[in-house]
């Protein structure tokens, strides 16, 4: 019998990640923070820990924030081939009416769904994200259907959407809470062209012949305030106050931070400025691996070679306080057979990332080249050399 692979240990990884202390969550830390909001979280983008809470699973409702769950919905679509850039969308009598911002869209317009995206993400267009909407799901009520099935699904225990804008309507309860917004960030930061959509400062020009052609930009002022900052979305009605979600990154460290109902659009961007900065005060961040740089190989029954590169599918990062101490190792696991053929890309393996003994996160491992079916003749041989203990067939390293 063929014995399984043994997990890889990747040593080198280790002597690079000892720091001194004990990093404390700073969620004790509250009084510390003059926070004007009525609600707020802090949150680190890679591992989900909630660093400040104020309020953090409190009702309220978000306003344009809620455009962010639009926004997931329509690029989930997008990623998985259901509408393409260049779709026309068509304009609703219902879409065209919608007030507070918009692009003016008029009933029977078509526009490109590229066009649209930028319109709600830079634009806060609450005629746009009607009408991608009702594209998508048929009818406004049924892509709100959508909008909360997908914040079950994400865990977001004190949201109920109303509709697809975040605009206050008689008898709609529209709510979510600070901490299910950042959930619903962190999920959305690593949809397909989400970044670049919430990053943009503008202006998008709306290029309509023979109609008003709006210069959008963001309502996001911190994306030029605030260093590293590159999203995400800000909301405010009366009903609401001044509300964001927004998520910035310095070396390496991403942080999300949401605040709701703060009375000025000033003090909601000084609660985001002080939450971040905290957040970098205490954190850094240690890249254990990049995404698609090769971590190890793994071995190939039935191929023509015996061996495969992997690297992970996105960049692997541990966040730990400034002068926490931490040792970090990582295991390369393989099930007991990877049979060729195997396509480039394919998963193949998990990296297995611990920290102080305590597994942190696992990761897929995709081959980073083709390995074709070896001929009858090499599977033969290798099946003798796996059961006699002989060399291998085939000791050629991995292409590059």
């Amino acid at each position: 019998m063929v014995k399984p692979p043994t997990p890889l240990v990747v040593g080198l990884l280790m002597a690079c990640f000892f720091l001194h202390g004990v990093f404390e969550p700073a969620i004790a830390a509250e009084a510390k923070l003059s926070i004007t909001s009525a609600s707020a979280v802090l949150m680190d983008y890679h591992t989900g820990r909630v660093l400040y809470e104020k309020n953090a699973h409190e009702q309220l409702p978000p306003a344009s924030v809620t455009k962010i769950m639009t926004l997931v919905l329509a690029l989930e679509a997008l990623r998985d081939g259901k509408v393409s850039l260049e779709t026309g969308i068509p304009t609703s009598e219902l879409a065209a009416s919608m007030g507070g911002t918009q692009i003016w869209l008029e009933t029977g317009e078509v526009r490109p769904f590229e066009e649209l995206l930028y319109a709600i993400a830079v634009g806060s267009a609450n005629d746009a994200s009607v009408a991608v909407a009702e594209h998508l799901a048929g009818s406004e009520p049924a892509f709100v259907a959508l909008m909360n099935a997908k914040a079950k699904a994400l865990g977001m225990k004190n949201t109920h959407f109303a509709n697809p804008s975040g605009l206050p309507f008689p008898d709609q309860r529209h709510v979510s809470s600070a901490y299910d917004l950042a959930v619903l960030s962190r999920y959305a930061l690593d949809l397909p062209m989400f970044r670049k959509l919430v990053a943009t400062w503008g202006p998008v020009v709306m290029r309509r012949e023979g109609k008003r052609q709006p210069e959008l930009w963001s309502f996001n002022k911190m994306l030029k305030q605030y260093p590293g900052m590159d999203g995400i979305k800000t909301g405010m009605t009366n009903e609401a106050g001044f509300c964001l979600a927004a998520t910035a990154e310095r070396d390496g460290l991403r942080l999300i931070a949401v605040t709701l109902n703060a009375p000025t659009s000033q003090e909601r961007n000084q609660d985001i400025a002080r939450l971040l900065d905290y957040g970098f005060s205490q954190l850094r961040a240690i890249t254990v691996a990049k995404e698609g740089e090769e971590v190890g190989t793994i071995p190939v029954s039935k191929g023509q070679i015996q061996q495969v590169g992997v690297a992970p599918v996105r960049d692997v990062v541990l966040t730990v306080g400034r002068t926490e101490e931490a040792e970090v190792k990582t295991e390369i696991t393989v099930p007991k057979r990877i049979n060729a053929p195997i396509a480039k890309g394919q998963a193949v393996a998990e990296l297995v990332v611990k920290m102080n003994d305590k597994e942190m996160t696992r990761v897929d491992l995709v081959a980073t080249q083709d390995v074709a079916r070896g001929s009858l003749l090499q599977i033969m041989l290798q099946t003798v050399r796996q059961i006699t203990g002989g060399p291998a067939v085939n000791k050629q390293p991995p292409q590059q």
